[in-house]
């Protein structure tokens, strides 16, 4: 697959922040069961890529160390962005419509920088196998529709224009494609680089699920979290076996 190829795949990972928009503007309410299955899904597929293809696929292309090396430049990047710019955290709490419209800029602004790494993560993967760029991707795509409804709702609860939420909640996806386009770039210098790229991507991805993931789905409703993050491993295991 061409990279031109990946990209596009990229775009429509990311871009699925956007169905996340819909969901709110198509329903007054979104079931936290569903809304759990689906954060605990993205995690169970996160952490079986990160585990089971990235880590190993970094050994393979480098050593442990390289592996080692970009697993905590990973993690430790996304704790910098979470500090800087917390992330999910922002979804919670009473506030007019002015609070709201603020927070819902927020949690888009700080998707968008959380995307890039994502975004460095399908570049890597279609680098190692289209099978692992593909289930990146797809991670992702999913771990992004709840991102969307994140924003989507401030937005809506703001009264903001139905056009205007959608473009906002897009515009955030879009962060994943230039993460890409940023790792090519990188991925391009030498064999021991994509190797720490592999370990950076499934760093950024577990901190991801340990963070944001696993306590959004079970703050909401834990029983639908487990069945989700379970039945995200499994599928994992079943596309890598097909």
């Amino acid at each position: 697959m061409g990279r031109g190829d990946i990209l596009l795949v990229s775009m429509i990972s990311g871009l699925a922040t956007g169905i996340g928009a819909l969901i709110v503007l198509a329903f007054r309410q979104f079931s936290s069961r569903v809304l759990s299955a689906l954060l605990g899904g993205a995690a169970g597929v996160m952490v079986s890529i990160s585990t089971f293809d990235l880590l190993p696929s970094a050994v393979a292309y480098g050593s442990v160390a390289n592996a080692v090396t970009g697993f905590i430049a990973g993690a430790l990047l996304m704790l910098l962005l979470d500090s800087i710019i917390p992330h999910l955290h922002f979804m919670n709490g009473d506030g007019d419509s002015s609070m709201y419209a603020k927070r819902g800029y927020f949690i888009a602004l700080g998707i968008a920088l959380h995307n890039m790494p994502e975004g460095l993560a399908v570049g890597a993967g279609y680098e190692a196998a289209s099978r692992l760029g593909w289930l990146i991707a797809l991670a992702i795509a999913l771990h992004n529709i709840p991102e969307g409804i994140g924003i989507a709702a401030c937005l809506r609860i703001a009264e903001l224009n139905p056009l205007w939420i959608v473009a906002i909640t897009c515009l955030a996806g879009l962060f994943t494609p230039l993460g890409t386009i940023l790792g090519f770039a990188f991925l391009d210098i030498s064999p021991g680089f994509i190797a720490v790229a592999f370990g950076l991507a499934a760093g950024a991805m577990i901190y991801i699920v340990s963070d944001e993931l696993m306590p959004e789905s079970h703050k909401h409703h834990s029983h639908a979290a487990n069945i989700g993050f379970i039945a995200g491993i499994l599928l994992t295991f079943v596309m890598e076996k097909l």
